[in-house]
């Protein structure tokens, strides 16, 4: 295999037959290798657990750390490009990929979402803008970040933390130390809280020639941190869609990414937008277009890496995705008036399968933990309205 070339000098799509390598096992890299295999490309997987999720349907298993020299080099070997699942691969392991073949997004990509002070440092760059924060590094800086930020704020770690992990909200400076305490002394950000109206996200996808297109805002709602539903369409008006996708569209190409890119707004009560983060890979809130686009995140992921042309992002019908937690899955009970178990401890799918434009969407997980992300459904119906209502009904008898 030649030296890669820079993404913007390769003008020659991949064809089916190519194949491509992704550097993560989850949901995330189970899809991509689903819609992969779907237009006739083999997909090399390298993740540490020979169960991963996309590990089940790879043409190509790599068991290995994602810094684990010997895998690298076996995965380039196999891949004609390679992309990512999640944006903590080693930015090592990426820069060292990109000098044997294509990778995409940029190792320099990955690496902005990999650490929140970057993050913010490169969104404010190109225009967007971050809610008033702090880094604090010592137990000396809390008092100057309260002070930058005021109060109530939350406390996050700059790297490592996804779904509500490693973030803590303050009330009092106190709580700031205490909290900054808690999380080991690593390095931190501290957000101002504001008064959040709606959070809502962009799913973009970005060609090597620099073209864009946006898949429809999602408006979503957090519990504990983590995702649990995005309904399409949002409710904001067109002038606030026009500012979200304006900035996102205005960071893809500030960055010069190619592939896949999830950006997340907070939208406060007078109005004000304020970017939260940035993730260099499918999202989470992008689920629905499973089922309710003309063409799905993840299929879009394997065209941008492969320099087609990107599919229609057209809704088709409004949607509602909820996800299932593990915390859904119940330890094994007994019925005194029945001889074996009452159930098996998984949910009861019954009621989602069985209800009008509801598509299940289990990843293969072995385990069921508390707020692991087992699966989603996306509810399809004639309005946002009712898909929310539905994925709440579905959701309440999945407990």
């Amino acid at each position: 295999m030649t030296e890669a070339k820079p993404v913007s000098e390769i003008l020659e799509p991949l064809l089916p037959g190519a194949t491509l390598g992704m550097i993560g096992g989850g949901q995330l890299g189970r899809y991509f290798v689903i819609e992969a295999r779907k237009l006739g490309y083999d997909v090399a997987v390298l993740d540490p657990s020979a169960d991963a999720p996309a590990m089940q349907l790879a043409s190509h298993k790599i068991v290995a750390a994602y810094d684990d020299e010997q895998a690298l080099a076996q995965l380039a070997s196999v891949s004609d490009a390679i992309t990512i699942e999640f944006e903590n691969v080693p930015f090592e392991s990426l820069a060292w990929l990109s000098n044997k073949v294509l990778v995409a997004p940029s190792p320099e990509c990955a690496r902005i979402a990999q650490d929140r002070r970057i993050e913010k440092r490169i969104a404010l760059d190109y225009g967007l803008t971050p809610c008033a924060n702090a880094t604090i590094e010592s137990s000396a800086e809390v008092a100057l970040a309260v002070n930058a930020t005021g109060l109530p704020a939350i406390l996050k770690t700059a790297t490592q933390g996804y779904d509500g992990k490693g973030q803590v909200v303050c009330h009092s400076e106190a709580e700031v130390s205490l909290a900054f305490e808690n999380l080991k002394h690593v390095p931190c950000v501290l957000e101002q809280r504001i008064d959040l109206d709606i959070e809502v996200s962009v799913v973009l996808s970005r060609g090597r020639d620099g073209k864009c297109q946006c898949f429809p805002i999602a408006e979503n709602v957090h519990v504990n941190g983590i995702l649990h539903t995005s309904t399409v369409p949002a409710h904001i008006d067109e002038k606030l869609q026009h500012i979200v996708l304006e900035q996102a569209i205005n960071l893809a190409n500030g960055i010069d990414y190619v592939g896949v890119l999830g950006v997340e707004f907070f939208i406060a009560k007078d109005g004000s937008v304020y970017f939260n983060e940035m993730a260099p890979r499918p999202h989470n809130s992008g689920h629905y277009t499973l089922d309710a686009t003309v063409t799905c995140q993840f299929e879009q992921q394997v065209r941008m890496l492969c320099g087609l042309t990107a599919g229609s992002a057209q809704l088709l019908t409004p949607v509602t995705m909820v996800n299932i937690l593990g915390d859904s899955w119940r330890e094994c009970v007994t019925d005194e008036n029945q001889d074996g178990p009452a159930h098996s401890g998984k949910p009861d799918w019954s009621q989602v399968l069985s209800a009008d434009g509801a598509k299940l969407h289990l990843y293969g997980k072995g385990e069921a933990r508390p707020g692991r992300k087992m699966g989603h459904v996306n509810c399809l119906s004639a309005s946002a309205e009712t898909s929310l209502a539905v994925a709440e009904r579905l959701h309440q008898a999945l407990k």
